[in-house]
């Protein structure tokens, strides 16, 4: 046996406690060194029944091989005779099996040299674990982190026990992300690799405006208000479409809070971009008109109504249009995202004046959403890799125009 004393034991527990390893994968990992030391040392290559024991009370370790005993002895590696295992213990029979201690003399070093290649990667392999499965829980939700620093266009955000990446489509446009600062993002995708996992964030995922609406109104976590919809173009705009399973509770009410105070945190997070809270109803023409507030609608029609397309005219006052679309159409486009309808914005005259009812002032058409939240780890990887390799980055120009209206209050 190998005297390794009470010091071990003292590491394991401090390992324990400030990486979250458990003292009896450290201790198993030291066991398991032992045994490949020993077969490399004896040049053994196959040797099932060769296992290493840790005494915690004495603090010893040795190797053990375990044989069957039997009357005649014919393979000596796995087997001992009757007579040899009486001197080991007095009352061992056949077909018992004994441990008989095989640790070879000046084996401390060698055992040293090969526990410590071992213990090492087993520590990495199991703060890989915990931090994975640590993670995979928080897939899907919002945490805090602190900026790190950017590189190539990525943010680096420690969230805990490892830094994420934020691409830069993730990020909200024009927005100054200081080393330092606290951060709240969203877990968009965790992904095992030779290293640590590699997590994914996004500060510009409209599920950070959900999990806002859930931690300051109390209606939507206790169940009374439920977010049915929520469209979002980060820095700028969010439209979000709100229930009332209860009729004596207003669900826009709820969320704007007692003057305002609720609406208000919430905007003061997003540094303040603009809200707008929509009553969601089951009747489209009913929802699309509350989608395309804060301007007036005149009439709504109902064009096509299939699995496929879903087309409504919308006609608003002539005074209403500009603000109906929404500067470079954006209100017109969020109320497409929060409804799911294609609309076609007409003014009262053109309705008048124009003879061909397809013709119209302003004919949405969907554009490729880059705000769309379906993730695709693959092609955020592949993103990351590229502008991790780039060597000389051109500054973008990103020009943005301030949102006039104002939170809508229903």
């Amino acid at each position: 046996m190998i005297k390794i004393g009470t010091a071990l034991f003292e590491a394991c527990e401090e390992l324990e406690r400030e990486r979250g390893i458990s003292k009896e994968v450290l201790i198993a990992s030291l066991c398991d060194a032992m045994v490949a030391a020993y077969k490399k040392h004896m040049h053994v290559k196959d040797a099932a029944n060769i296992e290493a024991i840790l005494d915690e009370q004495t603090g010893e370790i040795g190797v053990f091989s375990t044989k069957t005993v039997v009357e005649n002895v014919e393979d000596p590696d796995t087997q001992i005779s009757l007579e040899d295992a009486k001197e080991i213990d007095d009352e061992v029979e056949v077909d018992d099996e004994v441990k008989i201690e095989v640790t070879p003399e000046q084996f401390g070093r060698i055992a040293a040299q090969s526990a410590k290649q071992v213990i090492t990667q087993r520590i990495r392999d199991a703060e890989r674990n915990n931090i994975l499965n640590e993670f995979l829980d928080k897939k899907g939700t919002l945490t805090t982190g602190i900026i790190q620093r950017v590189e190539n266009r990525n943010v680096i955000v420690n969230i805990g026990k490892t830094d994420a990446i934020m691409p830069q489509r993730e990020q909200i446009p024009r927005e100054y992300y200081k080393p330092g600062n606290r951060i709240r993002v969203f877990v968009l995708n965790v992904k095992e690799t030779n290293r640590l996992p590699q997590v994914i964030v996004s500060h510009a995922h409209p599920e950070i405006v959900r999990e806002l609406f859930e931690l300051e109104v109390p209606e939507i976590e206790d169940g009374i208000v439920e977010i049915k919809s929520i469209a979002r173009e980060a820095g700028f705009r969010t439209k979000i479409a709100v229930w009332s399973n209860d009729p004596e509770v207003d669900s826009v009410g709820a969320c704007i809070g007692p003057r305002g105070s609720r609406i208000q945190t919430i905007v003061g997070e997003l540094k303040n971009e603009k809200i707008d809270i929509v009553r969601w109803s089951p009747d489209p023409v009913e929802y699309i008109v509350n989608a395309i507030s804060p301007a007036r609608v005149v009439s709504v029609d109902i064009m096509t109504d299939d699995e496929e397309t879903k087309d409504a005219l919308v006609v608003v006052p002539d005074d209403q249009l500009s603000l109906a679309i929404g500067r470079e159409g954006q209100n017109v486009r969020l109320a497409h995202r929060l409804t799911g309808w294609k609309i076609d914005i007409k003014s009262v005259s053109q309705m008048e004046d124009e003879e061909a009812a397809g013709h119209s002032n302003y004919d949405y058409q969907e554009e490729p959403e880059e705000d769309e939240r379906a993730v695709d780890s693959d092609e955020i990887q592949e993103e990351i890799e590229e502008e991790m390799n780039q060597q000389e980055l051109d500054e973008e120009d990103i020009q943005q125009e301030d949102v006039e209206e104002e939170t809508s209050e229903e």
